[in-house]
């Protein structure tokens, strides 16, 4: 097996992600992410390559291992207000069947905040425990509606609409701060941290939430990975996931700059 291969197994670091976004953007992350993990290009950068048989099918929609999952229609075409527990024992009983072409099978849950508590009960033994060539991405607007047991379960992602994207300012940290990350470069982490004391709690949060959206970006294929495994992008998107909740309870902004440098030079 090629490197490129064993860093993508080591990006589905629990085998399941939850993409927080917008429905159609949401949806559109998803199959780029899908489309990623089906490429069979032999370098991890390079995908997706776009060109080969996975990457052309996914993008056409017609892959049949990325499998999506959706709130059924009523009989006037119009969608039900939930996903049912019936359509997630369906999956769980599919994921155990080999993939039909690529080497993993990949299956989206569109508004899955929308699953009833039946539905993601019914889904938790499969995030736990899922057959190697598996990976789920759940894509929600909000992550209120999900069980704490499956959000802890996921790789939490970010994706938004250009209107949202987060200031310049904080673009440009996000952007230094990862590729301090990505080479390990701890003086420059800690002179990064040194600047940055000052800012205030917004300004703090704009900073974690862009490099957030950077890292989904990588793992979609949508900016280089900064020569990142998958394993140590998700490891970041976990780091910053705590300080993101530090800065939610009012942890002092120089406290959240001393975890993310010290945290983020350990490597991988």
């Amino acid at each position: 097996m090629a490197q490129g291969d064993l860093e993508l197994n080591a990006a589905a670091l629990t085998h399941a992600y939850l993409l927080l976004a917008q429905p159609e953007a949401g949806y559109a992350a998803a199959m780029r992410l899908a489309q990623t993990m089906l490429c069979a290009a032999p370098e991890a950068a390079q995908r997706p390559c776009g060109t080969c048989p996975h990457c052309r099918k996914a993008a056409k929609g017609i892959h049949p291992d990325i499998i999506t999952v959706a709130r059924l229609s009523d009989d006037k075409g119009r969608p039900k207000r939930e996903i049912y527990v019936d359509q997630i024992r369906a999956l769980v009983t599919d994921a155990v069947v080999l993939p039909n072409e690529a080497e993993r099978k990949v299956y989206i849950i569109r508004d899955a905040d929308t699953m009833n508590a039946a539905a993601q009960n019914a889904l938790l033994k499969l995030l736990e425990e899922p057959p190697r060539f598996v990976s789920i991405v759940l894509v929600a607007a909000s992550p209120a509606p999900l069980l704490e047991t499956v959000r802890s379960r996921c790789v939490t992602l970010y994706t938004f609409g250009e209107n949202a994207a987060p200031p310049a300012e904080a673009r440009e940290r996000a952007e230094r701060f990862l590729d301090y990350a990505a080479t390990g470069a701890k003086i420059s982490l800690l002179s990064f941290t040194n600047e940055c004391a000052d800012l205030g709690n917004a300004e703090m949060t704009d900073f974690v939430t862009a490099a957030q959206l950077m890292l989904t970006d990588m793992l979609c294929g949508r900016l280089p990975d900064l020569r990142m495994s998958h394993r140590r992008m998700a490891a970041l998107l976990a780091l910053l996931r705590t300080a993101q909740e530090y800065l939610r309870f009012n942890v002092s902004t120089k406290h959240v700059l001393g975890l993310l440098a010290v945290d983020a030079a350990n490597g991988e």
